[in-house]
């Protein structure tokens, strides 16, 4: 079902310092995968062995850790300077506005999918959307009662934004302690939120690491074990200050990316735990290595950083607005029983779409829209 991105990018958060454009690129290439399978999970039917680009779900695994590395990179140093408050309109400058886009398309895009796939839409009241729409521009997560799509989703209109909810968690927690660690503390909670994770991968129920999108004790617990190994490693691998140093580094490390996130499902439905096993290796070995190697690159121009640069730039845009559209072309597949060939051209189509949307997004009302809150709300601060 859902991924997500977190918006964290070097040149927003931690303008005075040079900036990790490989690891912002990267971000933007999981994206795009990420768009890429939702779109094919409309032909799933609901069984990840048939899903194609098998593994994207892992995506939000490998956003929390660059979460986690470059929040501690642009702030570890600065809290002589700075307090809780300055770190909170900072985080929530970047990320709110397209939090609200996300929620207002997802509202203007609801009625058009009713149907058999999502039973709910067409009995809810605009009254309750219109609720539901308001509470998601929020980012407080909401309670199944709330929900409008039958989906058990923590923000119905716009299903990705769960994550910008553990998100906001994370950030809150860096703020209150985390930052505090000393780096063998640190270790030992990587070690254990290792476990953590390992214990949902490999002995949950589904053999895999999808979920946490849902308000209720076994998503949460899903949801967090997600959360805290990916967040706490990021944050120690800057800490640490390992980083690989190759050529074309960002060629390589989309080329891992891709791999990772698109190779078959393991062990079939004989043997879950296989699967979960290598979605822990992915989290825990791969998705490091791949930081480790973009952390390693410090140019700042170059086709390939020019490329990154803009990817970079359009990822949390097409992270947050992308999901109506699959929500439509969803429910017209399963409903209307489309075949691949017929429903490839719309996918493509839903492709496109999406990167135009959130160009014009970015274009349009982020990067205007934080511009304006900078200056009103930060031209005081460091």
């Amino acid at each position: 079902m859902n991924t997500t991105l977190t918006a964290t990018s070097t040149a927003t958060i931690a303008p005075a310092k040079s900036h990790y454009v490989v690891l912002d690129g990267l971000r933007g290439v999981a994206s795009l995968m990420v768009v890429i399978f939702h779109t094919f999970e409309a032909y799933a039917d609901g069984n990840p062995i048939k899903q194609i680009i098998n593994h994207g779900y892992l995506a939000v695994d490998f956003f929390f850790l660059l979460s986690g590395f470059v929040i501690a990179y642009a702030y570890d140093d600065r809290w002589s300077r700075m307090g809780q408050w300055e770190f909170y309109k900072r985080r929530l400058i970047r990320l709110q506005p397209m939090v609200v886009m996300g929620s207002l398309i997802g509202a203007a895009l609801f009625y058009l999918q009713g149907g058999s796939m999502f039973p709910l839409v067409n009995s809810t009241p605009v009254s309750k959307m219109l609720l539901v729409m308001l509470l998601g521009c929020t980012l407080l997560p909401l309670p199944v009662s709330l929900d409008i799509r039958g989906w058990s989703e923590m923000h119905p209109l716009d299903g990705p934004a769960w994550s910008l909810f553990f998100e906001y968690v994370a950030n809150i927690a860096y703020a209150i302690g985390l930052r505090k660690l000393s780096n063998r503390v640190l270790a030992i909670l990587v070690l254990l939120a290792g476990i953590f994770l390992g214990q949902v991968a490999i002995f949950g129920p589904r053999g895999d690491l999808i979920g946490g999108w849902s308000l209720n004790a076994a998503q949460l617990h899903i949801g967090f074990a997600r959360l805290l190994f990916p967040f706490l490693a990021g944050m120690l691998l800057m800490r640490v200050g390992k980083r690989i140093h190759t050529r074309a580094p960002f060629g390589i490390c989309t080329l891992l990316l891709v791999a990772g996130l698109a190779l078959p499902r393991f062990g079939g439905a004989q043997h879950l735990w296989v699967n979960g096993i290598y979605d822990l290796l992915c989290v825990i070995i791969l998705f490091p290595i791949i930081v480790a190697i973009g952390a390693g690159e410090k140019r700042v121009d170059g086709p390939s950083i020019r490329i990154a640069r803009f990817f970079g730039d359009l990822s949390y845009p097409l992270y947050i607005t992308h999901y109506p559209l699959i929500y439509i072309y969803t429910a017209w597949v399963v409903q209307e029983k489309v075949p691949p060939a017929r429903g490839a051209v719309w996918g493509v189509v839903l492709v496109i779409a999406a990167v135009s949307i959130a160009y014009a997004c970015l274009k349009l009302y982020d990067e205007p829209v934080r511009r304006w809150l900078s200056r009103r709300f930060l031209a005081k601060t460091s």
